[in-house]
């Protein structure tokens, strides 16, 4: 029986080699990814036993999928075989100033067609004590959003923690009721709440005065947002919030700050400078924090753990964080000198 499950969309990711832009030359790395499947990843690597739910194609793409994920040791037995094809999504990796690019390719798939009722979420909770979803789920479609709310609510009703990273993406909002429509009612059964200032202001119309392209933020105004957060949705213990001050494609500041009704935890700061890959960044930071929330004796150690680990991610291609607990520990201890392990 899993203690951890998550729901999400997981995708095929193409990507050119090295920092190639889309078809420079005619060839792709293909990985799978997803933000709910990142953090199941993480999660199986600290050593949880984690279940990962969704819904995916009974061919060879999917059978491929399932075969990725059981190799971290992740529970597929909940994933519905359903559908005729998964989401594909295509990277282009940015440097120096140019941005990296995402360009998606996910519509009609498998995970599109989800309704509720589709899934026994009662056995899929049975021994469970904390669900993880993310705002990406309900912007794929009606049926999603609905099967997103409903595992939400049999959580709460089972006693288990839900969290949330909101995660809005502007691309996929598209089937009808707004981000803060779906989103405002999910809150309602939000315990612990991952946002950046964009997604509270698109998906809760809770606004924060911050230049994200400044290079620099000013940490002290998210304890402003995470009292607007709370006092807007009384169930929300903690709010978390991943800052990323982007210097260029390949140099940011990486802090965390954890909030909750009482206090305010601020991170170590790392400066990251040629980053590998930044994708799954802000899911490697939600995973660290369930653990850290779940194995470490403060909220202050888990906010380190999350900055740690997602700091980590940076450095590891692919939307998997493929490190393991030593490896957060360890950078969370301050050995960051990079040397060679023998």
């Amino acid at each position: 029986m899993a203690k951890y499950v998550t729901f999400g969309e997981v995708m095929l990711r193409l990507t050119p080699p090295g920092f190639e832009v889309l078809l420079q030359t005619p060839r792709f790395v293909a990985t799978f990814g997803g933000a709910e499947a990142n953090v199941a990843v993480s999660l199986a690597n600290y050593g949880e036993d984690v279940a990962y739910v969704t819904a995916a194609p009974k061919n060879p793409i999917g059978d491929a999928l399932i075969k990725e994920l059981r190799g971290f040791n992740v529970c597929t037995k909940h994933i519905r075989r359903s559908g005729d094809r998964l989401g594909i999504y295509f990277t282009e990796t940015g440097a120096a100033m140019r941005p990296s690019k995402v360009i998606y390719d996910r519509a009609h798939a498998a995970i599109a067609e989800v309704e509720p009722g589709d899934f026994d979420w009662d056995a899929i909770f049975d021994g469970a004590k904390w669900f993880h979803t993310t705002g990406i789920t309900p912007a794929i479609a009606e049926g999603t959003a609905k099967a997103a709310l409903e595992a939400m609510k049999k959580a709460k009703e089972k006693g288990l923690t839900v969290s949330c990273d909101l995660n809005y993406r502007k691309k996929l909002w598209k089937w009808g009721k707004t981000p803060q429509e779906v989103m405002s009612e999910m809150a309602q059964y939000i315990d612990v709440m991952i946002a950046n200032e964009e997604d509270c202001q698109k998906c809760l119309g809770i606004e924060l005065d911050v230049d994200v392209t400044a290079g620099k933020l000013d940490v002290s105004k998210y304890e402003g947002l995470a009292k607007k957060v709370m006092a807007a949705h009384k169930n929300v213990k903690y709010l978390a919030v991943s800052l990323r001050e982007s210097v260029s494609a390949d140099w940011n500041g990486w802090s965390v700050v954890l909030a909750s009704k009482d206090a305010f935890h601020v991170s170590k700061k790392y400066e990251i400078r040629d980053i590998v890959d930044r994708i799954g960044g802000g899911d490697s930071f939600g995973s660290g924090l369930i653990w850290g929330m779940n194995n470490l004796k403060g909220l202050q150690e888990a906010a380190e753990f999350a900055a740690a680990a997602s700091a980590l991610k940076h450095t590891i291609y692919g939307d998997f964080n493929r490190v393991s607990l030593e490896d957060v520990l360890s950078l969370m201890g301050g050995d960051a000198s990079g040397r060679v392990q023998r």
